[in-house]
């Protein structure tokens, strides 16, 4: 005789399809934050590639409120090449802002963590989303808020946009209570080139100093000398301190010809750019044309008297 199966078995499946329905339904919730941050963990800037398929799984597919924020900038690659978008240095800016934020708010307690995910949208490959966005021009940046629909997202101004990425710091925490902390700007020179180029400055000073103590360097050179102390002269009787404080234009525009130009004013008092450097070249070389321009620009006569045995 057969026994037939208890009915615990039906109870116990039926139990079990319902607390995994249950569990699947807290695991894709949950699953939205953890891809997002192991996509942003794959970025060098911490900035995170979108596309239509993936933006429909971040945003249109959650349901409102979405544990995150996403600030949102709409790229063009083929429009890089346009200075007046700046698309590239809003990019390179975006990018800082992002790693900033990352490092600001990288400890799990805060309350800032994995709060706000910074994403980059490029128009080729997903037009779509530049529709279902209803961006018509670039630079584009929007910030959609856990508990915002598409249309409803918050857009920057594109004149803020020019500007660094401390104004889009102040965008985001104008808009949401999100804190994005001091902007981590990456050093001018990097750990190796500091040190490759402190080991070349230690090795010039070492032969620099060795051909001093030998006496064979440039500033041993009496011919060096001289040639600065007549440039010291020439910089000084050229009057080139004046016209770099007082501005001087180097010539004027002769109103009675405009194709010709002024390059000696008559008039005391006035003097202009290239005027200073012809006089301070005679002064150099001619001290008697000096003098005839003397009396030309002032009306006045200077006679030179020489000693009679330099006759």
């Amino acid at each position: 005789m057969i026994t037939p199966f208890p009915k615990f078995p039906s109870f116990f499946f039926f139990f079990f399809a319902i607390s995994s329905l249950i569990a699947f339904n807290t695991a894709s919730y949950d699953d939205p934050v953890r891809d997002l941050l192991a996509l942003q963990s794959k970025s060098k800037s911490g900035v995170i590639h979108l596309n239509d398929q993936s933006v429909s799984k971040f945003l249109t597919s959650v349901q409102t409120p979405r544990p995150y924020s996403i600030l949102l900038f709409f790229d063009a690659l083929h429009l890089h090449h346009k200075p007046d978008l700046h698309l590239r240095e809003i990019l390179r800016e975006f990018s800082i802002l992002a790693s900033s934020y990352i490092a600001n708010n990288q400890n799990p307690s805060s309350p800032h963590h994995a709060k706000l995910f910074f994403c980059r949208i490029e128009f080729k490959e997903s037009s779509s989303t530049f529709s279902l966005f209803g961006v018509d021009a670039l630079p584009h940046l929007r910030l959609i808020a856990p508990n915002q629909q598409i249309r409803a997202s918050h857009q920057m101004n594109q004149g803020d946009l020019t500007n660094l990425a401390e104004s889009i710091a102040q965008f985001i925490e104008s808009k949401s209570d999100l804190v994005v902390g001091p902007i981590r700007r990456p050093p001018r020179l990097s750990r190796n080139r500091v040190a490759l180029f402190s080991i070349v400055l230690t090795i010039w000073f070492a032969y620099f100093v060795k051909r001093i103590i030998a006496g064979d360097t440039i500033f041993h050179d009496q011919r060096v000398w001289l040639a600065g102390a007549v440039f010291v002269y020439f910089f000084s009787v050229s009057g080139t301190m004046h016209n770099i404080i007082r501005k001087v234009p180097m010539y004027l525009v002769d109103p009675n010809n405009p194709r010709s130009f002024i390059v000696y004013y008559q008039g005391s008092g006035t003097q202009l750019g290239l005027e200073g450097f012809f006089v301070g070249f005679l002064f150099t070389i001619v001290v008697k044309r000096v003098v005839q321009l003397k009396n030309w620009k002032t009306g006045y006569s200077v006679h030179g008297y020489w000693p009679s045995r330099w006759r």
